[in-house]
């Protein structure tokens, strides 16, 4: 009986997959569609948001902070810049620059679908994720934008539990994919291999060749069949860490894992670690306290170094980790009120801080093996890179040190005062929706 039934269904959902595809303004609820055979990625849920009235409040920016929580009056630009970038608002409130992200687009109703995939962890073993897909509600999406987040720290802030800011991309009539990482959604468990770019960008590009023919299977396939990346702080480093791995690995057009790039917007992001934490020392300042012990904690445990987080943080902090933040409970913001402190030997041990011990020769070559710069490639696909002067929380030396190692790269650079990390990641948005509607425009005018 168990052996008809299952030939049966998947008769069923062959007839349904070949002949019976729903009307491009049908609701589908993929959550009872079953899977079909050999498809990875796997529904575990699905939810519906209508943006008409804003963003939702689950939706939280680079600090932690929600979004309806947010003014933004300490975060203004520091001067005005003639550089080319994104629009200035009128408004000088956190509400009124976010009101700019929904400016653009006018499909308000969005599909939220949840699920699972396997990947690799950072020791190379066989490994369950979770992740988001979002498409429009009514028809296929445009094109697929594959999101790499930015920095979170409780599973609230993952993509699969909130509304990852970027979803307002979803409004223009493109598609999202983007995943949880290890150690969030399916894996709050385990320990975040926070700024481990190689299987950060594997977890990335495993999702997307598991969602392909899922989309497929339904019947919301991309109309182009080329995919955008994208990604601001933690998410900028990985979504160029993610175009490595894609223009590597996954370039062949012959290949049945053929990715085609179409462009890649990276903003805020820490290219060079190790230069990043030298300007945690130099200053004796940390803008963005929880860094420190997750980007320790990150090149410890996630390139299996020969040390522990006691030899290079104070004990009050190594004491807290667990609680305060591998237990995904705390949101970033929170965490940084509970350190306290933004100075950084507060935060670190004595040898921690003397770039010439070497236990930090260890770290240092760790952390060069995790920077995107430091990679022996020149991005192909076209690239849009933005970063403040102002930001507090990921050095703008970092901007300056990519700009120089991809001197020969198709990138196009946008440096200038933007404001703070969150005002100028609110502006890095809005400028991909800006520049995703005038590249249409230029098409639409072109095909008249």
């Amino acid at each position: 009986m168990k052996y008809r039934y299952e030939h049966i269904l998947l008769l069923l959902l062959a007839v349904w997959m070949t002949g019976c595809q729903f009307r491009q303004d049908e609701y589908v609820n993929f959550t009872e569609i079953p899977a079909a055979g050999g498809l990875k990625f796997q529904v575990i849920g699905q939810n519906e948001r209508d943006l008409s009235d804003g963003l939702p409040s689950n939706c939280y920016l680079p600090d932690g902070t929600p979004v309806n929580e947010w003014t933004g009056g300490s975060d203004q630009p520091s001067e005005e810049s003639d550089m080319p970038g994104p629009r200035r608002t009128n408004s000088v409130t956190g509400a009124g620059i976010l009101q700019e992200l929904l400016k653009y687009g006018n499909q308000n109703q969005i599909i939220e679908v949840v699920g699972t995939y396997p990947s690799i962890d950072f020791e190379g073993n066989p490994i369950t994720l979770s992740g988001k897909v979002m498409l429009p509600k009514n028809g296929n999406p445009k094109r697929m934008i594959i999101v790499s987040h930015y920095t979170v720290c409780s599973n609230a802030e993952a993509p699969s539990s909130c509304f990852s800011l970027e979803g307002v991309l979803v409004k223009s009539g493109y598609g999202l994919i983007i995943p949880d990482y290890i150690g969030y959604g399916v894996t709050s468990k385990e320990v975040h291999p926070y700024l481990v770019m190689d299987v950060t960008a594997h977890n990335v590009v495993d999702m997307y060749l598991a969602v392909k023919p899922w989309l497929e299977s339904v019947g919301r396939s991309a109309d182009d069949p080329s995919v955008d990346l994208v990604g601001y702080s933690q998410g900028g480093a990985t979504t160029m860490a993610v175009q490595y791995l894609i223009e590597s690995e996954y370039s062949d057009a012959d290949d049945i894992n053929y990715i085609m790039l179409h462009r890649v917007f990276a903003g805020g992001g820490p290219y060079d670690i190790q230069a990043t934490y030298e300007r945690f020392v130099t200053t004796d300042t940390a803008g963005y306290p929880v860094a420190v012990p997750l980007v320790l904690q990150g090149m410890i445990k996630g390139n299996k170094l020969n040390m522990q987080l006691e030899d290079m943080m104070q004990p009050w902090l190594c004491e807290h980790m667990d609680d305060w933040i591998n237990s995904k409970r705390f949101t970033s913001a929170q965490i940084n009120k509970l350190i306290g402190t933004k100075v950084t030997h507060n935060l670190l041990t004595p040898e921690a801080m003397e770039q010439t011990s070497e236990k930090v020769a260890e770290l240092y070559k760790a952390m060069t093996l995790n920077s995107i710069i430091a990679y022996d490639w020149i991005p192909k696909a076209s690239v849009y890179m933005m970063h403040s002067m102002d930001d507090e929380t990921v050095p703008y030396t970092n901007a300056t040190h990519a700009r120089s190692h991809w001197k020969e790269a198709n990138i196009t650079y946008n440096f200038g005062h933007y404001g703070g990390h969150v005002m100028t990641c609110l502006r890095f948005i809005y400028t991909v929706q800006e520049l995703l509607a005038n590249e249409e425009a230029e098409r639409r005018k072109y095909e008249n």
